[in-house]
């Protein structure tokens, strides 16, 4: 960490020599300190090296996601979602994602995924959220809201 005189906010400088295990460990307590941008930063060599590591993805596209950058959060949990497609927290995550980009009609069948998965009542409102919100859009009738 580095401390910059100009503005007095403490930046994290990652160490080069961190390998991966230590760069996932490091983001986590970025994330759990709410400095998802520096997770990103301490994330992305190390998926860069270990391209197919579930882990490191799925941590960087929760940091993607908490700091709204929903694109990046959306590729990471696509290919997530392809490789393991019982994956309820990275099916759920995607569908999050795509509905805080107003992509309602994407996100709803990952919603529904995830809600009958789990049945975790977080999931069902999910969906009761996106349907609604569909139907007051017109692109789905009130009344076809049980389908």
């Amino acid at each position: 960490m580095t401390r910059d005189e100009g503005t007095g906010f403490t930046l994290h400088v990652p160490d080069v020599s961190m390998d991966a295990v230590e760069r996932y460990h490091e983001a986590w307590r970025l994330l759990e300190g709410q400095q998802p941008r520096d997770a990103i930063t301490v994330l992305d060599p190390a998926v860069a090296q270990e391209p197919d590591s579930t882990s490191l993805r799925t941590l960087r596209a929760w940091a993607y996601f908490q700091s709204a950058h929903l694109s990046g959060a959306e590729v990471d949990l696509r290919m997530i979602v392809e490789e393991r497609p019982t994956d309820v927290w990275a099916r759920f995550a995607l569908g999050r994602t795509l509905e805080r980009q107003s992509r309602l009609q994407d996100a709803l069948p990952h919603l529904r995924l995830a809600a009958v998965m789990s049945g975790d009542p977080e999931h069902e409102t999910a969906v009761l959220r996106v349907e609604r919100r569909l139907a007051e859009r017109g692109e789905k009738p009130f009344d076809d809201l049980t389908d």
